[in-house]
C-alpha cells in the first residue's frame, strides 16, 4: 500500500508516517499544503491519500478540495480525510454516490491505533469509513425524520453501524448476532424508510444519508 500524507501539523505529519511505516506500509510522500500534495499524487501514483480537511493557506476546505482534484487526477485513488471537528457538509457528502473508498475520521481517532489501522485497510480495500464519535455527533444535531422514528432500536443500531461504513459480517459481529439476522434488519429498514428496489440509487447509502443529512 503506497501513501501520501498531506497534514500542515508538522507533529502529525511525521508521527502518522512513522506509525505506518512501523506497520510495513509504504510512505512515499508527506507534505504540508494542497500543492505539494497535489505534485505528490502525480509524481508518486499512491494507493491512499491521508488528507487534513483544513489546510492552508486560508485552513478552511483547502484539503478537500486537493482531494476531489487528486481524485480526479488518480481515478480509483482512496482518500482518508481527518479532521479536528465535525465538519456535516462534508460528513454528508461523502457519502453521497456510494463514497466508495472514502474515509472521515476525527484526528484524535490516530491514537487508537488498532481502529485507525483497520479504517485506513477498509478505504484502502474499496470501502467506506466514517468515525462513530461523527455519527453520533452528526445525530445529536439532527432533527427527526418521521419514517425514522418506525425504526426498532436494534434497527437504528445497524443503521449507524451501517452509517460507519460497516458491511454486514463487521455489523453481526460487533452486535453478537448472526449475519442473517443483519440482513433481515436491514431488509426491515429499507421497508420503513420506504426504499424500494432503484437500480438509480443505492439503499444502503440513501438510507445512510437519511438518518444523517437532516
Amino acid at each position: 500500500m503506497r501513501i501520501v500524507i498531506a497534514e500542515d501539523d508538522a507533529l502529525l505529519r511525521e508521527g502518522l508516517a512513522l506509525l505506518l511505516r512501523a506497520e510495513s506500509l509504504d510512505v512515499v510522500a508527506t507534505t504540508d499544503g494542497p500543492e505539494a500534495f497535489l505534485a505528490a499524487v502525480d509524481e508518486h501514483k499512491p494507493d491512499v491519500a491521508i488528507v487534513d480537511v483544513r489546510m492552508p493557506p486560508t485552513h478552511t476546505d483547502e484539503g478537500i478540495v486537493a482531494a476531489v482534484e487528486a481524485r480526479r487526477r488518480l481515478p480509483g485513488l482512496a482518500v482518508l480525510v481527518l479532521s479536528a471537528y465535525v465538519e456535516q457538509a462534508f460528513a454528508t457528502d461523502l457519502l453521497a454516490g456510494g463514497a466508495a473508498g472514502l474515509g472521515y475520521l476525527l484526528k484524535e481517532r490516530v491514537g487508537r491505533v488498532e481502529q485507525f489501522l483497520e479504517a485506513l485497510h477498509r478505504v484502502a480495500d474499496g470501502g467506506t469509513a466514517v468515525d462513530p464519535e461523527v455519527v453520533g455527533l452528526l445525530l445529536s444535531r439532527s432533527r427527526p425524520d418521521d419514517a425514522l422514528t418506525r425504526l426498532s432500536p436494534r434497527e437504528r443500531d445497524v443503521l449507524a453501524l451501517m452509517a460507519e461504513g460497516l458491511g454486514n459480517t463487521a455489523i453481526a459481529e460487533k452486535l453478537v448476532v448472526t449475519e442473517g439476522a443483519v440482513h433481515k434488519h436491514i431488509r426491515s429498514i429499507f421497508a420503513k424508510l420506504d426504499l424500494a428496489p432503484d437500480d438509480r440509487a443505492d439503499r444502503r447509502v440513501t438510507a445512510v444519508l437519511r438518518y444523517l443529512r437532516q
